[in-house]
């Protein structure tokens, strides 16, 4: 099996790469945004003509949330056009296209957990542009997955996990929200999933469609942090207490509007693949991995 992997140098990306690293049975090809600009509509042609994937993993975006209110078009360049460039250059050649989006694709509002057929309506310019991407890759290819995640870590790139255990270094006293709830997603685990779907479809599942992926249990930021900050005491690496406070969402004003409730239902993941939600505490106890 063939797999084009595009954004590699992202969370998501390098754990992909990682990964297919160590099956002998794929051959890959992974490439950043200096190796290949997606939305350069001949270079993806090019690309995908001369390696002739049976699949694309697009793990590329444009993910800072606040930044995408002025950057606009760069936001729609990133989200919507690269990806609808990447599925047509897919479709031509028969080939499937995984394509990662996010839980900003929905208000937010819902009291219970999204499920892949509930209505959208993001909030920003984010969620605007992924969500046109998502509309934009499943009218370019049939043979097409969106995967679409919510607060993902890992031991590499910018995330929470980072962010808590950089600040600790300096402080003893951290305010962290306490009313926006979702589910932490470790980035391999994400690896994993698309890489199964991805061997799937090539062995003939045809449960092409949009499916949700994140981690469990569902908790909200000041949850997470405690957390980590118990795990990294408990690994040694956090010698002293940190006072977390508990703020709302108005005391802690951002630029772009988050959604108050992230938690995705996984169950039809689970029903068509197999692929079990992710456990962000497990990812935890290699905590020491993310200095």
């Amino acid at each position: 099996m063939r797999i084009l992997v595009t954004g590699s140098n992202g969370q998501v990306g390098n754990c992909i790469v990682q990964q297919l690293s160590l099956m002998p049975n794929v051959e890959f090809l992974a490439v950043d945004r200096l190796q290949l600009d997606i939305t350069d509509g001949a270079a993806v042609t090019k690309l995908v003509n001369e390696f002739k994937p049976d699949a694309i993993i697009n793990a590329a975006a444009y993910t800072t949330v606040d930044k995408a209110e002025q950057e606009v078009e760069l936001s729609y360049a990133i989200n919507r056009d690269g990806p609808q460039l990447l599925a047509q250059a897919a479709d031509a050649i028969g080939a499937s296209i995984l394509h990662i989006s996010t839980d900003y694709v929905f208000s937010g509002n819902k009291e219970d957990e999204y499920l892949e057929t509930d209505a959208t309506e993001p909030q920003g310019v984010y969620g605007k542009s992924k969500l046109a991407g998502e509309l934009a890759v499943a009218a370019a290819c049939q043979r097409h997955i969106i995967l679409r995640t919510a607060w993902v870590f890992c031991e590499t790139g910018n995330n929470f996990v980072k962010t808590m255990l950089r600040l600790a270094q300096n402080r003893d006293e951290l305010g962290v929200v306490c009313d926006q709830f979702g589910g932490p997603t470790y980035a391999g685990d994400i690896a994993n999933a698309l890489i199964v779907m991805a061997k799937a479809i090539n062995k003939g599942n045809q449960s092409f469609g949009i499916y949700h992926y994140s981690g469990l249990p569902h908790v909200n930021w000041h949850k997470f942090a405690c957390e980590i900050f118990n795990q990294a005491k408990t690994q040694g690496i956090l010698n002293k207490e940190m006072r977390i406070n508990a703020l709302t969402s108005e005391q802690y004003p951002t630029p772009a509007k988050r959604p108050v409730n992230s938690k995705l239902g996984c169950n039809k993941i689970q029903l068509y693949f197999g692929i079990q939600s992710s456990d962000w505490r497990a990812a935890l106890i290699r905590i020491k991995e993310y200095l």
